[in-house]
């Protein structure tokens, strides 16, 4: 398992890490199993520099530092390009250097003789080699060279073993190759070269152009490759990587090979959930094995279904990669929606005088009004609990208000106060400034909350915020649902608000998703004043 998620995930759009973010990411990877880390380009820029300069001082249990970069330039021999020799002196012990295999790029793009490439791949790698380096030479562009000039194709790989490369990684570049493709001429590659002495081992890299990158990666591993390169949530250049959050649960539990163990793959999603967040990038709900959706059912038959047998509507354990199947509630539910979703949450009907039918029945009123519970898990248990009188309000409010201030040339100003309280007991009125008058709304809670619940809610941060006109037929003054995602280091939920006013929508989103988190911890578990 080869993970390129600091470099190559790096070059997707919107996506960048600090330092401090690399070296978290490199520690989450070693501790999934990963065996190889690329870290990124040492040759090409400073952040790549330090990272490698901190990871000196770092320890790292299962895998192997990578360093990139490309075959030494021409006109230049290798022991004088800044690139190589970056690569050398970075501290990495493994290098991974990448070459042109299309004659198109030697020719038209690099300008050089095809002879000439030849020359700067062989000599790229041997000099890698004579410094002690494990070297992987990545054959860029390698299937759509393959297909114009197979005969030049092959030539350059055979350069990279003549240089003494330990891996020959066979690369998808543009993403537009097929399954069948990749597995022919995979098994072509391998049973041409694999034989030698010592063996040469192939791997696989491909991005995501035509959806195919996961499924190409695995027909390449039947066709004999033996290291899979890829990102986490594939994240990458243009349409992404090949995503190792599914290549590694195929490879594991649909194919049988042990790349890593049992107990590492049940820290997927974390994992997963880790680096979107700290990319800024919102965890896609419907990511196979690891994204929310994964194991969700909202129809009546299904969930019906799945508390009799999980395999009747489930292709595998979710707990096996750290996910957990969901039931969803909606004017589609069922009674055995609800009363999954009951269980789940610890809660009872025996004694309360309202039953599941009941229940459903309020669900369906309550999206006619605009409200949509399969996606606000929060806002659900509220609602039950409130109908089956077992709420337990964390803090009331008294008032609020909103204030925003437009200057001729300035930016938009907002401030909030609130007055809320608690057990009865009347707090202080509390004021704070935001980016927007949510954001205001936001800040003051946070602040009138952590006068009772010190530091409960420092953990919680909003990861989505959403606003729907539920019809637009009424202008302005169409009501809104506002739908906001909020985590902390163990959970995502999502609450929701519905309104003709959008601040008093977003209101409701962010009492319920206050009131849902701060339920969880428990009053018994906080240091209250």
């Amino acid at each position: 398992m080869y993970d390129t998620t600091l470099r190559d995930g790096t070059q997707g759009e919107q996506i960048t890490f600090t330092g401090t973010d690399k070296l978290k990411i490199a520690h989450k990877l070693d501790d999934l199993g990963i065996h190889y880390i690329e870290g990124g380009w040492p040759g090409s820029n400073v952040k790549d520099r330090e990272f490698f300069e901190a990871a000196r001082n770092e320890t790292f249990r299962n895998a192997k530092l990578t360093a990139f970069g490309a075959t030494h330039r021409y006109g230049i021999r290798a022991e004088n390009d800044g690139n190589l020799n970056a690569i050398i002196s970075c501290g990495a012990k493994v290098a991974t250097i990448f070459g042109k295999t299309w004659d198109l790029h030697v020719e038209k793009i690099l300008r050089i003789r095809l002879e000439d490439n030849l020359d700067m791949i062989r000599e790229s790698v041997l000099y890698l080699k004579q410094n002690d380096l494990e070297v992987h030479y990545d054959a860029e562009h390698f299937f759509d060279g393959y297909k114009e000039n197979r005969d030049y194709a092959l030539q350059t790989l055979a350069a990279a073993i003549e240089g003494g490369a330990d891996f020959i990684g066979l690369c998808d570049t543009n993403g537009g190759s097929l399954p069948h493709d990749v597995e022919a001429i995979v098994r072509h590659v391998v049973e041409r070269f694999a034989p030698g002495d010592p063996p040469v081992r192939f791997g696989i890299h491909t991005h995501n152009d035509s959806g195919l990158a996961v499924a190409n990666s695995i027909a390449a591993i039947r066709a004999g490759a033996v290291l899979v390169q890829g990102t986490i949530n594939g994240y990458g250049e243009r349409c992404g990587n090949a995503d190792l959050t599914s290549i590694i649960p195929i490879l594991k539990l649909k194919m049988g090979y042990p790349c890593i163990t049992d107990a590492n793959l049940t820290k997927l999603r974390n994992v997963s959930l880790f680096v979107s967040e700290t990319a800024n990038m919102t965890p896609l709900a419907s990511r196979p094995f690891v994204g929310k959706s994964a194991f969700a059912h909202k129809g009546g038959i299904h969930v019906n279904a799945i508390t009799k047998d999980a395999r009747s509507y489930e292709h595998m354990d979710p707990k096996l990669v750290g996910n957990r199947q969901r039931v969803l509630v909606s004017d589609m539910s069922g009674k055995s929606n609800i009363d999954y979703k009951i269980k789940e949450l610890g809660l009872s009907l025996d004694t309360n005088g309202i039953d599941s039918g009941e229940i459903v029945a309020k669900i369906k009123q309550l999206e006619k009004e605009g409200y949509q519970f399969d996606d606000a898990d929060g806002t659900f248990q509220i609602m039950v609990e409130k109908l089956t009188h077992q709420f337990k309000s964390m803090f009331d409010l008294d008032s609020f208000r909103v204030i925003i201030e437009k200057n001729k040339d300035q930016a938009c100003h907002s401030h909030a106060i609130i007055k809320i309280s608690v057990d009865g007991e009347v707090q202080d009125i509390t004021v704070a400034e935001g980016h927007g008058p949510v954001s205001a709304l936001d800040n003051a809670l946070r602040k009138a909350l952590n006068k009772v619940y010190p530091k409960a809610l420092d953990p919680v941060h909003l990861v989505d915020f959403k606003v729907r006109v539920l019809d637009g037929r009424d202008g302005t003054a169409a009501k809104v649902r506002v739908l906001i995602e909020s985590r902390d280091e163990t959970a995502i939920w999502s609450t929701i608000g519905v309104s003709e006013d959008m601040i008093e929508a977003s209101w409701q989103a962010l009492a319920d998703s206050f009131q849902h988190k701060l339920s969880r911890l428990g009053k018994e578990t906080m240091i209250k004043k």
